[in-house]
């Protein structure tokens, strides 16, 4: 542990020039004392340290001096691909490993490349998850993470909408996507999908698998969000926007929100263009247009017309009856139809969750 932790300080000073004894104490996670310590041990082993007093004093290599024992653990090598995304390598227990590696990294590169490298992780930096979303609590993941680099069978205890079930898996992959883990995995004799943080409890089992030949997890990943896309979208819906309406529905649906407005109508006399918006199920499609206010308007199908229509009668009835009052059935048949789909489509699923 000693040997590691002094080829990481000879790296830190290499790499970023004057550090003081707290600076380096903060970055090894030990104490002041230990920092000198360890700073005379390498002056021992002839790495020529020179120590700097005064306010603006510290540590520092002596001019000109590089080392190139930068050797990569598998660990650190293996933690590489997640160079650009420190938070989910720290949730995956990587954090450390991955710091090792970047510095032995930029040790190892000409002088010229390590400036530019550290250039672009000061000017750069990618933030995975969505905004105004906690992220999911992951107790499960770095034991889910450590069977699927291990190929260990796992004993899990998943809670799915229906309730949950107990299931023995294999790992064969992680995905993270939009601040979301996602577990590929065999069970069953089926390539399925969880999300890591329904996992209840995981117990490994010590039993080893074989990954089936030519799995590939980008491949299934891409082909399993077209299946929920084309799942999820059963229809098109035809709108009416104002100029502000064109603004939002980008923001509202995304992807298919910008494509609708690329391909809008030449605008009328208002600024209103027609434009067709490919949408989930009626009633979901219903909630999620309402999110459109004044700015946009229904032209079909028909029954879509009608089903916004109700919505908007139900909600001018409740402000009109007062707070607290009961509603027209009406309402309750809306919320009972919108129960029922959500309960089909979870809005948070993926196909072969479960």
């Amino acid at each position: 542990m000693r040997a590691d932790r002094l080829l990481t300080l000879l790296l830190l000073l290499q790499n970023r020039g004057r550090m003081t004894a707290p600076q380096l104490a903060a970055e090894l996670e030990v104490s002041v004392r230990t920092v000198y310590r360890d700073v005379e041990a390498l002056g021992a082993a002839g790495v020529p340290v020179r120590t700097e007093r005064g306010p603006r004093g510290g540590f520092r290599l002596v001019e000109g001096y590089r080392t190139r024992l930068t050797g990569l653990t598998d660990a650190e090598a293996g933690s590489l691909v997640l160079a650009g995304l420190p938070g989910p390598a720290g949730e995956l227990g990587l954090g450390a490993v991955l710091a090792s590696a970047q510095l032995k990294v930029e040790a190892a590169l000409p002088e010229g490349l390590a400036e530019q490298a550290r250039r672009v992780r000061e000017r750069f930096h990618l933030d995975a998850p969505a905004w105004f979303r906690d992220a999911d609590p992951v107790p499960h993941l770095a034991a889910v993470a450590r069977a699927v680099w291990e190929r260990r069978v796992l004993r899990t205890r998943y809670a799915r909408w229906r309730g949950e079930v107990r299931r023995e898996v294999r790992p064969l992959g992680l995905v993270l996507k939009g601040g979301i883990w996602y577990l590929i995995a065999l069970a069953d004799d089926a390539v399925r999908t969880y999300r890591v943080s329904r996992f209840q409890e995981v117990e490994e089992t010590g039993e080893e698998f074989v990954r089936p030949a030519g799995f590939d997890l980008a491949a299934y990943w891409t082909e399993s969000s077209r299946r929920l896309e084309a799942a999820l979208r059963q229809g098109t819906a035809r709108l009416r926007l104002s100029p502000r309406g064109r603004k939002l529905l980008p923001m509202q649906f995304g992807a298919a929100g910008a494509w609708a407005v690329a391909r809008a109508g030449p605008p009328d006399a208002d600024g209103w263009v027609e434009v067709e918006l490919p949408v989930e199920s009626e009633a979901v499609a219903t909630g999620d247009l309402l999110r459109l206010g004044v700015e946009a308007e229904v032209l079909g199908p028909p029954g879509l017309r009608r089903a916004v229509a109700e919505a908007v009668a139900v909600l001018a009835d409740r402000y009109e009856a007062g707070p607290h009052e009961a509603g027209p059935h009406e309402a309750d048949r809306y919320e009972a139809d919108r129960y029922e789909q959500d309960r089909k489509f979870p809005r948070n699923s993926q196909p072969g969750t479960c």
